[in-house]
């Protein structure tokens, strides 16, 4: 629109440094999917194209805001954390969602993953113990019109049944073995992401359920994560 139509845009000092840090952010952005996630062996062009869509940014803890393209994990509190990056681009690659999907993420955190997977599958069902961080992310969520997502405070680490069975199901913590709760949660055909083992020995594994009683498990890189809250079964005692 011209001067012509009565309307005068006058650029001012403020104005210039809203669009340098505007700028900064999505040259950030660019860099974390061309120099942490794409050499991660995320190539999947949706999953690059969705990361660099959705505002990491708004889903990082406000005090944190300056890490939210860093490749490390950012401590939410009571122990959780959101992921790096990298891993979050692998899950969902090996995942490969699908529109008509029914997905339970066990685990909501700061709720970007949430609406990732949200931005790829029909619905998420995402439960969250803690009920300081489940709000949190149904704000993060709600101010990014994401209305797909179901959320609720409650424990899913042995399984999620009132919405069952799950296309896809992701854990947002590591466990010693899968659960055998979330493997019947499975629809036939449906796929689980978790990352198994202990210490610094841990796998991400991706679980596929062949029929009623098989499961076909693929080991798929080496990662760690701190344990899934929640499980009913504590480790063995080891000598």
């Amino acid at each position: 629109m011209s001067q012509s139509d009565g309307v005068h845009i006058r650029y001012t000092t403020t104005n210039f440094k809203v669009t340098q840090m505007d700028m900064n952010i999505e040259l950030a952005r660019f860099n974390m999917i061309e120099q942490q996630v794409r050499p991660w062996d995320v190539l999947d062009q949706r999953v690059l194209d969705l990361m660099s869509q959705i505002p990491r940014e708004a889903f990082v803890p406000e005090q944190l805001r300056a890490l939210a393209f860093a490749d490390t994990m950012l401590p939410l509190g009571n122990g959780e954390v959101m992921m790096e990056p990298k891993l979050e681009g692998r899950i969902l690659q090996a995942l490969a969602l699908q529109p008509d999907d029914k997905v339970l993420e066990v685990g909501t955190g700061s709720g970007y993953l949430t609406a990732l997977l949200a931005a790829q599958a029909r619905k998420v069902v995402s439960v969250e113990l803690d009920g300081e961080l489940l709000e949190s992310a149904r704000q993060r969520l709600a101010e990014r019109h994401v209305d797909n997502v179901n959320l609720h405070q409650g424990n899913a680490a042995d399984g999620w049944g009132s919405e069952q069975p799950y296309d896809a199901i992701v854990l947002g913590g590591s466990v010693l073995a899968i659960p055998q709760g979330l493997k019947e949660n499975m629809q036939v055909g449906g796929r689980l992401f978790a990352v198994v083992g202990e210490g610094i020995l841990m796998k991400a594994v991706l679980l596929t359920r062949d029929t009623i009683k098989e499961w076909r498990e693929l080991v798929l890189f080496e990662t760690s994560l701190p344990p899934l809250h929640g499980l009913s079964t504590a480790p063995a005692f080891r000598f």
